[in-house]
């Protein structure tokens, strides 16, 4: 195994985690709506945000194409062949519907592939096995051929390992058992809490002398289909393979190992390539007053090879598809420039939105806001906005225009993980839709992400208000 390898593959892993947990939305803040500064509705105003509503729920045009990207196109994983159709696909959408420029933009990007064979099982004494649900953890090295097979120790945190100590560790595989806190209202909360032990497990498992790592599933759910994910490994460490439970199996092995010591074989046949080119797809609505002055909106095309990527992030490309279409269906010009971005490795290294961003920053490009889907095709429920407090007071005065049942509350704090790095390189305001977000992880990053999982009226709902946060920002500035 080469740690350094590949750790330089995904050295953009934690970088990632850091976003996904802390800029989508902060959970505490999710969960209190702010009332908006009341100001007039204009109603001509109104009945444009209206009519988004109107023809989104009346056609359906984005759930339509989701059931394309998912159904046709299926898992995305970057650098894979899934990948590739999905930029086809953008591409070729994006020209059908006629918008005034569609071009890609090339980015290098990690190739990891899962392989075949995965499986784990507890060894019985009798020589017989009891099979567990068991996904890879995305960016493992595989086991050797034959599989390893060793005993388990349990442990609820990352933090346990250090009293257990490396007499305790060497030679083991180390359980990560440490479920959701189903308490929080928010289960982004929960995710934030638990999701170091994916990406960080390895990494500590090893340094205690373990020979491979296994968590529970990072899902709210009580099923037993794993999720998967990205990690990250540690040059100078050894990098151990590195794999999910369902919640089911976890509490299985959890049960088994309260009744005495438990010996565990997995196998793993992953594999890493080199990286592999790839682009971000972008589709624009040059603007007829304020052209230099850009609006992004955006979600990630890249999806984990299981599943099909229907809420994380098909959802999200198919909205940002639908605020443009919505735009040209309607008839509007709008005043600054529209951009809609497919994002591509959001997954496992972000190289999509760091290649938009030092682009944004080498051609001087102005960029007035970056908005993110990347919470789901669930009810919109609000908005997080990160910006100074004067931006943040106007986007609030626009909540009159949406109806309660759709954007309720605006929230300081909030955008995403492709966006951030316009942040960071030119200090772009963000924004992040906020979703209902009950049954996301769920379904996230595992093979129940699905299209049948996507309620139309909901995505649509989506669509529209973001679309009318967009109409917002063109006619006002921001």
């Amino acid at each position: 195994m080469n740690p350094i390898k590949t750790h330089a593959i995904f050295k953009y892993a934690v970088f990632l985690v850091f976003f996904t947990t802390n800029c989508i939305q902060k959970p505490q803040e999710a969960e209190q709506a702010v009332p908006a500064t009341q100001s007039p509705i204009d109603p001509q105003v109104a009945a444009t945000i209206k009519s988004f509503f109107d023809e989104a729920l009346s056609d359906r045009a984005c759930y339509l194409m989701l059931e394309e990207l998912c159904k046709d196109v299926g898992p995305r994983l970057s650098g894979s062949k899934g990948a590739e159709a999905a930029v086809a696909w953008a591409k070729k959408k994006m020209e059908d519907e006629g918008f005034d420029e569609v071009y890609l933009q090339e980015v290098m990007v990690p190739h990891w592939e899962r392989g075949k064979e995965e499986e784990a099982h507890i060894v019985l004494e009798d020589g017989k096995k009891e099979t567990l649900s068991f996904l890879t953890v995305g960016g493992s090295v595989p086991t050797p051929a034959g599989g390893i097979t060793a005993e388990v120790i349990e442990v609820q945190s990352i933090d346990e390992l250090a009293a257990l100590g490396q007499e305790n560790i060497r030679g083991k595989i180390v359980f990560f058992n440490q479920p959701f806190d189903q308490r929080n209202i928010s289960q982004m909360a929960s995710y934030g809490a638990t999701v170091r032990q994916r990406t960080q497990g390895a990494i500590e498992a090893a340094s205690y002398g373990a020979v491979a790592s296994v968590i529970r599933s990072l899902s709210s759910s009580f099923d037993d289909v794993p999720h998967t994910g990205t990690m990250s490994y540690k040059s100078g460490l050894d990098s151990i393979p590195h794999a999910a439970l369902g919640v089911k199996s976890a509490e299985l092995l959890s049960k088994r190992l309260k009744a005495g010591s438990v010996t565990l074989h997995m196998k793993i046949n992953s594999r890493i390539y080199p990286d592999a080119r790839s682009h971000n797809v972008i589709g624009v609505l040059k603007g007829s007053e304020f052209p230099q002055e850009i609006i992004t909106i955006g979600g990630h095309l890249d999806s984990w090879d299981v599943g099909e990527g229907a809420h994380d992030d098909g959802a999200g490309c198919v909205h940002a598809l639908g605020v443009l279409r919505l735009f040209k269906k309607l008839g509007i010009k709008p005043k600054r420039t529209i951009r809609a971005v497919m994002f591509m490795n959001e997954e496992n290294g972000l190289k999509g939105g760091i290649k938009y961003a030092e682009n944004a920053r080498d051609e001087k490009e102005n960029h007035l806001v970056a908005i993110e889907s990347d919470a789901g095709g669930f009810s919109p429920r609000g908005f997080g906005v990160t910006a100074s407090d004067e931006q943040l007071e106007k986007v609030r005065s626009w909540l009159p225009y949406f109806n309660p049942n759709t954007i309720a509350f605006i929230n300081k704090g909030g955008g995403g993980a492709d966006i951030r790095p316009l942040y960071d390189v030119q200090g772009t305001p963000t924004i992040g839709l906020l979703t209902e977000g009950q049954r996301m992880f769920d379904y996230h990053h595992s093979a129940n992400d699905v299209f049948e999982h996507v309620h139309p009226r909901e995505l649509e709902l989506g669509t529209a208000s973001l679309t009318a946060l967009v109409y917002l920002i063109d006619q006002n500035g921001f």
